[in-house]
């Protein structure tokens, strides 16, 4: 490590940092591969001022989301003036917010846009990268990736669906997620293997387009989100 690298660190001690910019997080210190983005304004903390091949470890606050940062990006964060304090969220409230959350998704489709594995800031989004950033947008936290927000959601009958409910798909496990928009029809970021390579609508039927049919051969469950994410702060606080 070189010592202009390594100055980099001294203004930074391990705590809480809001992001200057949009910044990349990585899913091991080698940067091969983005795990998620944080967009200007999320909060970050670094856990720990050992360098890992040019990286720190920091967990993302709103989600409680573990990654690596490179620590030249050190500088696009600042201190957090007063700690993250997450705001609980009824289904109530979630219930009036659906519509501006389906909108943040057609926008987004709108905007010409590639599937991005990590995703989370636009124009390119991974599945669970736009779900996240879409109920974000209105306040609502979810969990990073797609297992996550399956295992967090409330599970309920395809009887049951209603628009802003959760499709969820996968083999072995859960490995994709669709915001379902009503008269079976869903909206969801896909890559280019099985789907459309970026954000498109396409419907709970087996008979229609071959990525329609591709992910309903991959129905998992369906989930409703009755609250905002709530991190576990005591555990954080002792990281």
């Amino acid at each position: 490590m070189n010592s202009q690298l390594s100055d980099l660190l001294t203004p930074f001690p391990t705590g809480e940092y809001v992001c200057l910019t949009n910044l990349n997080l990585y899913a091991q210190p080698d940067c091969k591969e983005l795990a998620t983005q944080l967009r200007k304004g999320r909060y970050l903390k670094v856990l720990s001022s050992e360098i890992i091949d040019n990286t720190v470890k920091v967990c993302s606050l709103e989600d409680q989301y573990y990654a690596y940062l490179h620590i030249t990006n050190l500088t696009e964060l600042e201190i957090a003036s007063q700690p993250y304090q997450p705001v609980s969220v009824t289904r109530e409230k979630i219930e009036t917010l659906i519509s501006q959350v389906i909108e943040f998704t057609y926008q987004a489709m709108k905007t010409p846009n590639y599937y991005l594995w990590g995703g989370t800031v636009a124009p390119n989004y991974d599945c669970s990268g736009l779900m996240q950033s879409a109920f974000a947008s209105v306040g609502v936290w979810l969990p990073r990736d797609s297992y996550q927000q399956e295992d967090f959601t409330t599970r309920i009958s395809r009887d049951e669906l209603q628009r802003g409910d959760l499709i969820f798909f996968g083999d072995a496990r859960v490995n994709h997620v669709a915001l379902y928009l009503g008269e079976n029809k869903y909206i969801h970021s896909s890559g280019k293997e099985i789907g459309n390579d970026g954000i498109a609508i396409n419907q709970l039927r087996d008979d229609l387009d071959q990525v329609s049919l591709n992910y309903y051969q991959k129905l998992w469950s369906y989930g409703r989100l009755d609250r905002s994410f709530i991190p576990d702060i005591q555990k954080l606080e002792q990281l």
